[in-house]
Formats: structure tokens, sequence, C-alpha cells
């Protein structure tokens, strides 16, 4: 990417653990950048996780592999607008005593708002011991939840295959969530 970079450092620490609060700073983050324009170089990234962000949507054939056809195979089309979304929440909240949420380290994607929400809920459940019905509960109001919980997992998954890190602990790790994803789309 050309260009620079700004940064300026802001107190506090994230906690994986308060998803629900995670999930409330993504929406009004996600609401303030609601209407900006799509950046030029989302179509032409190619490190991993976009390709896995494109295999997601169905832009780009998946690895092969027995969770991801599953997942796929639920796949309906996702009718909500997309815009630019920040694609991994959950570890890039601050919380500071007194102070309100701070959004830190932008993942940009081109995607529906709560994409960005089903993949923090993702990596909750499959990494930071998250009960396996935050998949279903914590994106109640969400449009589309079911399809976005779907490619976050796709998401998820796909960029281990990039990376050449999917292995068997992972998929252990992932297939009760994948099970419980399947059922809520159905």
């Amino acid at each position: 990417m050309d260009g620079w970079e700004a940064l300026q450092w802001v107190p506090g620490a994230a906690d994986q653990t308060r998803v629900s609060d995670v999930l409330r700073a993504g929406d009004a983050f996600h609401r303030a950048v609601a209407g900006l324009p799509k950046p030029s170089f989302i179509d032409t990234s190619d490190d991993p996780w976009a390709l896995a962000d494109r295999m997601a949507w169905g832009e780009h054939q998946l690895p092969s592999d027995p969770m991801l056809n599953r997942l796929a195979a639920q796949f309906r089309p996702v009718q909500t607008r997309s815009q630019v979304i920040h694609g991994d929440l959950l570890g890039n909240v601050l919380f500071a005593d007194g102070q309100p949420p701070a959004i830190i380290d932008w993942a940009p994607y081109w995607r529906p708002a709560g994409l960005g929400s089903a993949i923090a809920v993702v990596d909750a459940v499959c990494w930071h011991r998250a009960p396996l019905e935050a998949v279903d509960e914590l994106g109640a109001d969400v449009p589309e939840w079911s399809q976005l919980v779907l490619r976050a997992l796709t998401f998820r998954i796909a960029t281990f295959h990039l990376l050449g890190l999917w292995d068997s602990a992972r998929s252990n790790r992932y297939a009760p969530v994948v099970d419980a994803a399947v059922t809520l789309a159905r």
C-alpha cells in the first residue's frame, strides 16, 4: 500500500471475554464509517486474509476440506449492503476505566457490517471460551446473521488453510461451532 499512516496511543487493554461490549463498539464504529467509499486496495489485496475473504463470498475457490464444504453448502445470497468494515474486532477493542472503548488495528474489508460481529463471535467461541450458544444469541438483531456466521467461519478456516496452519487440533476446535452454524442456517 502506498501512503502513510498516523497512530495515536490510547489507554486500555483488549478483553476477549467482553464479547457483547466488543460488538456494541463495533456496531458504533460501523455506523460511523458507513458512508466511506470502498477503498481501492480491497479488490487488489492478495494476502491470505484477503483471499480467504473472497473465498468466503464465493469469489474464489475454497480449499478442499469437508468442513468448508459443509459451510458452503449452506450459503445463500446475502442482501445486506456492503460497506467498509473492521474484520478483526475481538482483540482490537481496548477498554480503559472511564473511557469509551477504542477500536485499533483496523483490518478493512468491504462486506455487510454484521460480518465484523460474526467474526468476533466465532473467534470468541473458538478461542476464548465463549459459550457455544453465543453463535445464535449474540447476533439475534443482526440482519442475515446465520449467513454471516457461515461466512465468518469459512473466512477463518480458509485463512488457516492458506497459511498452512490448518490441522486436526484446529479442526477439532472449530467442529462444534461449524455444527452450530450449519444448524442455525437450516
